[in-house]
């Protein structure tokens, strides 16, 4: 099988798991550091070739143009000590006039637009989920079936997580106490425990101690506990309540389009670190001493909140669509999805206006391990009239090593719908206040990729979104035969694939998440027969029915041979859909 890895020395020229935050990067680990700057060959390490590009390939020349990435989410911290210069300024704007100045309808839009706030200087911080809102909206509305399957099964789930919360939350809270009466020792720890005599405890306390040693062994911490129990109340207080309305502080009408002038200039909003941590990977000062080294030199952030703390309304991700394209973004980073959109027609458009205006559309394919060949994933790579946009990509999550387990086990994947893996895993990034974190989610590899194509672009302004996706996919790293781990978070054991799939191999749809999706076509199926000819379906070769021509795309394939020149090893998918394989 293939997976190709984005790795810019080739092409030049993210359950995310949240660690820690921290005032200074020093408090992480050095291996961490940076990791998706190195490289396989010089690094033994699957990063994107970054700096090995900056030191061999562009050294002594110029970039040709400064590239503007439009962020849309859910706001960047534009004070961030690491991000200095890097944030787009409109200059047509005079701040703080209260004057639409350059008439583009938005006042002092200075950084960018906050389509998730009001004029009084409100935010929407949490929203519901996409399926809430359809399901409180009502049986009239054409995808009403669809949202109450969802809704049902996820409220039933987040139930039933409250209980076993409750439940763990006590029987820990019990064996402490247990403890504590007994000996004067207060657990938090495995370490604690060691601390603990024998003949100090009465079988009660060995019990208890016996019960705490078997949770700290499987990971378990009170901070995790905490965190779990904060993430499920968020679900059942405000993405999954239909009395939840934050819309209201708007005014607008979410179903109209052309209502189309709300909001504020605000662009950090209440909780920016993922669009600040998205910010980071893509245009963080490079060298200077102080955080991380970014990707892209000669590039300024345009930033879009449009996304809140839930699903995001589709009204006002193809409002900021718009508003990047015609305030002159060369790219789009959308590191954010969800389950159904009921106006995909306004994104439909705005991708089309930024199809049309040569924009890229750079977007995290999504972290619950799923083959989103099955299942459609929003917003979508495919219009509503069933054409696929020639400018838009979505991206996978890898690991560091270049072994089976280089797929991060919760990324989204598809032969058909994910394009190309880029570093995702642990990756250390911008967070607000000027602080940094460690994450792990496809939301940080598509800034990878960002960056990446970012600095082709400083350097080759002249080259169009389907010439950058064809440089991306030809130049990328290929793992030909290598085996690879399927992505999976349901289940307690991974499957390889490689290179004759047996049908107990191919995952079938969990139940809980056979009721959480709807199939996108019948082009795969979740159970196969044997003597079955299928594609693999972890392949990220290119899509040819993007009907790029790559012999007409001249200046893709000058680029590719200069590389060549230089002595940088291209290694790509060769334009082939993946091997075709036999089920036995």
């Amino acid at each position: 099988m293939k997976i190709i890895i984005t790795t810019i020395s080739l092409i030049i020229v993210s359950l995310t798991t949240a660690i820690s935050q921290e005032n200074s990067i020093s408090a992480f680990k050095s291996e961490d550091l940076n990791w998706f700057n190195l490289d396989i060959n010089d690094n033994q390490i699957m990063g994107a070739s970054v700096n090995k590009t900056y030191q061999e390939l562009l050294i002594n020349k110029k970039a040709k143009k400064t590239i503007i990435v439009a962020i849309i989410d859910v706001g960047v911290d534009i004070n961030h000590e690491d991000l200095k210069g890097k944030i787009w300024i409109n200059e047509d704007e005079i701040p703080n006039n209260n004057i639409d100045d350059d008439h583009n309808g938005y006042i002092d839009d200075l950084y960018g637009w906050n389509f998730i706030g009001n004029s009084k200087g409100e935010n929407i911080e949490f929203e519901n989920l996409e399926y809430t809102r359809i399901y409180k909206s009502g049986i009239n509305n054409k995808n009403y079936e669809k949202a109450k399957i969802l809704y049902d099964a996820e409220l039933a789930y987040r139930t039933m997580q409250k209980k076993n919360l409750i439940r763990i939350s006590q029987n820990y809270a019990n064996a402490k106490t247990i403890i504590k009466e007994q000996t004067g020792i207060e657990v938090s720890k495995m370490e604690d425990l060691s601390k603990i005599s024998n003949s100090d405890c009465d079988n009660s306390a060995l019990a208890a101690r016996s019960y705490l040693k078997e949770k700290f062994k499987q990971g378990f911490s009170e901070k995790a506990l905490r965190q779990r129990e904060e993430g499920n109340r968020l679900y059942l207080e405000k993405y999954l309540n239909v009395d939840f309305n934050p819309r209201e502080i708007i005014g607008d009408d979410p179903n109209d389009i052309n209502n189309a002038y709300y909001g504020n200039p605000n662009v950090i909003g209440p909780t920016a670190s993922h669009g600040t941590f998205v910010a980071g990977i893509v245009a963080g000062i490079r060298n200077n001493e102080i955080g991380i080294d970014g990707i892209a030199t000669d590039v300024k952030i345009m930033v879009l909140r449009a996304i809140p703390d839930g699903d995001e309304r589709d009204k006002d991700l193809a409002l900021a669509i718009k508003y990047a394209v015609e305030n002159g973004a060369d790219i789009i980073n959308m590191s954010f999805g969800k389950t159904l959109s009921p106006q995909q027609n306004f994104v439909d458009d705005a991708l089309k206006l930024a199809e049309k205006k040569n924009v890229l559309i750079i977007h995290g394919a999504g972290d619950i391990g799923e083959n989103i060949d099955q299942f459609m994933n929003y917003p979508s790579d495919i219009y509503l009239d069933s054409l696929e946009p020639s400018n838009f990509i979505n991206i996978g999550a890898s690991g560091k090593k270049k072994d089976k387990t280089i797929s991060a086990i919760f990324s989204n994947y598809g032969k058909n719908h994910v394009d190309i893996f880029a570093p995702g895993e642990d990756i250390i990034s911008t967070d607000t206040s000027n602080t940094y974190y460690k994450q792990s989610g496809t939301s940080f590899a598509a800034p990878v990729v960002t960056g990446i194509a970012a600095l082709i672009l400083s350097y080759h302004p002249e080259l169009t979104p389907p010439e950058l996706i064809t440089i991306l996919l030809e130049s990328s790293y290929d793992l030909k035969e290598q085996k690879v781990l399927v992505p999976n978070l349901k289940t307690p054991k991974r499957k390889l694939l490689h290179p004759i799939l047996h049908s107990e191999a191919v995952q079938s749809i969990p139940d809980h998440l056979r009721r959480l999706h709807f199939p996108r076509s019948t082009r795969f199926s979740d159970k196969i027969k044997p003597g079955q000819k299928l594609h693999l379906p972890l392949t990220t070769d290119f899509n040819v029915s993007r009907k790029i021509s790559r012999s007409k795309k001249t200046s893709a394939r000058k680029w590719i041979d200069e590389m060549k020149k230089a002595n940088v090893a291209v290694i790509g998918a060769n334009g082939r859909m993946g091997q075709e394989i036999a089920c036995v």
